[in-house]
């Protein structure tokens, strides 16, 4: 899979095209991308996605805070995985925000020649969202391609989306969450330097170094799998501010206890698959009694996962 970052750098005589922001790549836009890679492999084409960064909403006002499902190198790795051959993380800004649907489509099929165009029941695109599937149809014309809009995914009677994915995300609902992905959510970044309080506390914990902007579940504990280096283990990760240390408000942390893992993973990358939320972020009395309830955690967390403790 070929990841660019601009239209300069491509150039095809023929592609089947999806556009859209594809943001955690969830079951709804899996489905998005099955029907292009039917159509690339039907016509011997390269399946090229353009999605955008940041996302329109950001660039527009809309939206603040912890908002990303996925980052851009994310989302363009779970792309290809299903298939597509290269991916387009358009720069989205004011300039681009103003073009039309005509003016953008221009551009794409100067430089991709796309034959095919697939995309999500309801996208728009252009200045003011005037691109919708209706205005995309009238402009197959103008651009020779055909139009493919795909309905929504719905699980139990709700529609996956991005928005809902948030939501249950903000809610702490990890097993909805990845009912809704199609896998686990999972967190990607460098192990940073702690205070090293876990460490005093016989508890070792990897700190993660996420993007500010990059959705984290709500507040709490969790049970995850940590992956380094290829290998999986079992985790407990805390989502919060550890309210028994700090009286302060600080950003909140993402911390990992890696089970039967005593290496150190600083400046290493690591990644969290998370399964499931054990309970909520409190305050405890004491340092005995959160490390009391730490091994709870650790116990319950090897249970769910399956994972007999180490001699």
């Amino acid at each position: 899979m070929l990841h660019l970052w601009s239209l300069e750098g491509l150039s095809l005589e023929g592609s089947c095209l999806a556009i859209g922001t594809f943001d955690g790549v969830h079951l709804g836009h899996q489905e998005i991308i099955r029907h292009l890679m039917t159509k690339a492999k039907e016509k011997g084409l390269p399946a090229v996605v353009v999605t955008f960064f940041p996302h329109p909403d950001r660039v527009l006002g809309k939206k603040e805070g912890r908002f990303y499902l996925s980052t851009p190198e994310e989302r363009a790795e779970l792309l290809g995985n299903l298939g597509v051959d290269v991916v387009l993380t358009h720069p989205f800004n004011v300039e681009v925000a103003n073009l039309s649907a005509h003016e953008f489509l221009q551009q794409l099929k100067q430089k991709i020649a796309f034959r095919d165009l697939v995309v999500g029941y309801d996208f728009a695109l252009g200045r003011g969202r005037e691109g919708t599937v209706d205005r995309l149809a009238e402009l197959s014309r103008d651009f020779d391609y055909t139009l493919h809009v795909i309905p929504p995914v719905q699980i139990n009677g709700e529609v996956v989306s991005s928005s809902l994915l948030r939501t249950l995300l903000g809610e702490g609902n990890i097993q909805k969450v990845n009912l809704l992905l199609g896998r686990p959510f999972y967190l990607r970044g460098t192990v940073i330097r702690g205070d090293g309080r876990g460490r005093t506390l016989g508890i070792p914990t990897a700190n993660l170094d996420i993007l500010a902007e990059r959705a984290v579940p709500l507040e709490g504990v969790y049970v995850c799998h940590a992956l380094v280096n290829h290998q999986r283990y079992g985790a407990v990760v805390n989502v919060g501010v550890r309210p028994t240390f700090e009286d302060h408000p600080v950003a909140p942390r993402v911390e990992a206890h890696i089970l039967d893992f005593e290496a150190d993973l600083y400046q290493e990358t690591l990644a969290l698959e998370f399964i499931d939320r054990l309970r909520e972020e409190r305050r405890f009395p004491s340092k005995d009694a959160l490390v009391e309830q730490i091994h709870q955690d650790i116990f319950q967390a090897r249970q769910l996962l399956g994972i007999m403790k180490s001699k």
